[in-house]
């Protein structure tokens, strides 16, 4: 086909790398990602730029960091004017869809919305119905854990936002126009906790295969205070292992969901015939605790692989070459933009961070990075980047509200910190509390930041850091403002020809009001002045 590839991303919230059967978790259900993965290509280090929704999203939308902009919290979303991979592909040629879940463009701002996308797709699905909370005090109450969904149609799903969402995008595959490329971004929640999934995925879940979480932290480990305070405070530490391994049952099960859904999205592709001309880039945002550190859910500032460690897979067109299987580079998500961008032969508007994996995606041995890098947290008194006990509709969310009441404490739990990771070590540096650092040969449970076997390798993962923060502090807009306002640049030429002459350069004016000498020099000649003594005068 001759028309630009169809670019189609599938993005569950919260999935961890190891939730994927062909990365080695012997008791996931994941066929049609493996097989999606036999295909193309599965990075198995690939990480999230931050490890919750928002920010990693405006992320890998824009290509930057979210210190870049400022995009390191869950209510400050792309504005007017900040570019992303939306609105550069719709000024493109393509059809821009996404659905209701895509956290990552201001939802305050409708004309931007337009601008950005063609289709959002907002119809909703039915609320799941499960097992419940337990009562106020029970152990299950602040853990997310719900167990089976009951309310269940004929198909043995719940008709939830999710499926809703995934019909919508086929029905959208269906009906494209043949000679129009689309671009569609099927946000999904699972398996965003609650942890709860219907009989019919739970049944895939061998819990015999299921590897036992890591065990809460000792105050030995030396492990950030936000770790050990969400561990008392949401009170799964103490569970027992078979109430531990019901939750991750239930969390692989939620895994499950999504990839049959994935695999309803690409039968879509192939009965249409343009599965061969689409680019499948199957990611999540960020991943979860899962129980691992006696912890659910997840936190703004830790970077436990379980958290930043995230599945990437990706499928190109047949016409572009691709080394399948499973590929080791460590890799970014703001990869992703870099790679849209050069498989549709399109360019951005600013600068950005991202780099391609169309060469290690063609040949393995290719590198692109050889580290990489994730950020959290907050300085101590912006209180603004806190987040409300108040969910958006203005019900208290108590299963969040011990998490949110340590983010509002003014000490360091909520705090800034960067990690930096290569195969083999992780260096994280925090603002207010102490580093750490792990080899990655003997796991992350034991910070080991003050061995001193390890100092030159700390020290050259400091410079590296600063390096990196230095390449990637900010982004200069590429268009360019007028030095002075229009009244002065007038003034300016009537002043040198003596007349007022306003009029005959302003056409001049809106093509070179960014280059003041260019002005004046065309104005010179365009009304032969005689500058003579001007300048010195």
């Amino acid at each position: 086909m001759s028309r630009k590839p169809d670019i189609i991303v599938i993005n569950p919230d919260q999935m961890r790398s190891d939730s994927l059967h062909h990365l080695g978790n012997l008791a996931s259900h994941t066929p049609n990602l493996d097989a999606l993965a036999d295909e193309g290509v599965s990075f198995s280090n690939a990480f999230c730029q931050n490890p919750v929704c928002v920010p990693s999203r405006c992320s890998f939308m824009t290509g930057k960091y979210p210190h870049t902009n400022g995009h390191r919290t869950m209510s400050y979303l792309l504005r007017q004017n900040e570019d992303n991979l939306y609105r550069i592909l719709k000024n493109n040629g393509y059809y821009v869809w996404t659905s209701g879940r895509g956290d990552c463009l201001a939802g305050q701002q409708t004309k931007w919305l337009k601008e950005c996308t063609d289709e959002i797709y907002n119809k909703c699905g039915k609320n799941a119905k499960d097992e419940g909370r337990g009562e106020k005090g029970e152990k299950r109450y602040l853990s997310f854990y719900r167990g089976e969904i009951t309310n269940t149609q004929d198909d043995g799903i719940c008709h939830d936002n999710d499926y809703v969402w995934t019909k919508g995008c086929e029905d959208l595959i269906r009906k494209a126009k043949a000679d129009k490329p689309i671009f569609a971004f099927l946000g999904l929640n699972n398996p965003h906790p609650p942890y709860h999934a219907e009989k019919k995925y739970l049944d895939l879940i061998d819990e015999n295969l299921i590897v036992p979480p890591k065990a809460p932290s000792k105050p030995e480990d030396k492990k950030p205070s936000m770790q050990y305070e969400l561990c008392e405070a949401l009170g799964i530490g103490d569970w027992d292992d078979e109430n531990k391994l019901a939750l991750r049952k239930t969390y692989l099960a939620q895994c499950a969901r999504v990839d049959d859904f994935t695999g309803r999205i690409i039968q879509a592709l192939k009965d249409t015939g343009r599965y061969d001309n689409a680019a499948i880039f199957f990611f999540a945002d960020h991943g979860d605790f899962t129980a691992d550190y006696g912890i659910p859910e997840k936190a703004q500032n830790l970077f436990d692989d379980c958290l930043v460690k995230v599945p990437l897979i990706v499928k190109l067109p047949k016409s572009m070459q691709s080394d399948s299987g499973i590929n080791s580079n460590p890799v970014e998500l703001i990869d992703f933009f870099a790679t849209v961008l050069d498989i549709t032969e399109t360019e951005a508007g600013h600068t950005h961070f991202g780099r391609s994996l169309k060469d290690t995606i063609a040949d393995k041995n290719i590198a692109v990075r050889d580290f990489v890098c994730s950020e959290g947290g907050r300085l101590q008194g912006e209180e603004h980047c806190t987040e409300e006990v108040e969910n958006y509709f203005g019900v208290v969310a108590d299963e969040y509200a011990p998490r949110i009441n340590i983010q509002q404490k003014n000490g360091p739990q909520h705090t800034k910190a960067v990690m930096i990771r290569s195969k083999d070590y992780k260096y994280i540096m925090r603002l207010y509390e102490t580093d750490e650092f792990y080899d990655l040969s003997k796991g992350e449970e034991r910070n080991e930041i003050d061995n001193p076997e390890y100092a030159e390798i700390i020290n050259e993962m400091r410079s590296e850091l600063l390096r990196w923060f230095l390449e990637t502090c900010d982004s200069v807009p590429k268009d360019k403002d007028a030095r002075f306002p229009d009244d002065f640049y007038l003034g300016t030429v009537n002043a040198m020809a003596g007349v007022k002459v306003s009029p005959l350069i302003k056409g001049v004016m809106k093509l070179t009001r960014n280059d003041f000498s260019t002005l004046i020099n065309k104005a010179i000649k365009l009304l032969k002045i005689d500058t003579n003594g001007f300048y010195n005068k």
